[in-house]
């Protein structure tokens, strides 16, 4: 089961401050919860995006940025090996899988959302340079990135018109990872 690490907006802003570089919205004292619904209907929702991928802990929100890049573009383009890397991780999130999808993501299109999906299943822990070369651990807020750009990146393919519904979808999905009932 996931638990929030954080009680408040702010503790997460306090505990990864690269947050502020992120999002447009101030911290609160707000539950993180409560805090995400209203940046889903604010003037700059997707700044529930940023947030949502730093609540989130590495592997969930792996796990709800793969879910959200499906959402935002179905089809042929979401079956890619980058995708099924991040995915693999985390249903077994062990090294070797890491590593494999550190280098998909390390040898991909950066343009593509699903590179980013790999990237971000890869930079979640442990080393993260290339082999041969000195080890670079990775920053707690690599995963978080790596997630925002996988899903605002998804989220420019959509249309106009579908925008708002489907980033709302994708806010409700991280609601339901953090484990808090959906007001009715």
């Amino acid at each position: 089961m996931t638990r929030l690490r954080f009680s408040t907006a702010q503790e997460v802003f306090d505990a990864l401050p690269t947050l502020r570089d992120d999002m447009e919205a101030a911290p609160t004292s707000e539950p993180p919860h409560t805090y995400l619904r209203a940046l889903g209907t604010s003037e700059t929702p997707e700044d529930g995006v940023a947030f949502c991928a730093y609540v989130l802990g590495r592997r969930e929100a792996v796990w709800w940025a793969c879910q959200c890049v499906r959402l935002l573009i179905p089809g042929p383009e979401t079956s890619d090996a980058a995708l099924q890397a991040a995915e693999a991780w985390v249903h077994e999130p062990e090294e070797e899988r890491r590593l494999a999808a550190l280098t998909l993501g390390a040898e991909a299109d950066r343009r593509l959302p699903t590179t980013w999906l790999a990237l971000a299943a890869g930079w979640s822990g442990g080393n993260i340079a290339r082999p041969g070369q000195a080890a670079v651990l990775a920053a707690p807020h690599y995963t978080a990135k790596a997630v925002r750009v996988a899903i605002l990146s998804a989220l420019a393919r959509v249309t106009a018109r579908e925008r708002a519904d489907r980033l709302r979808r994708c806010l409700e999905g991280g609601l339901r990872l953090m484990q808090v009932p959906q007001e009715a």
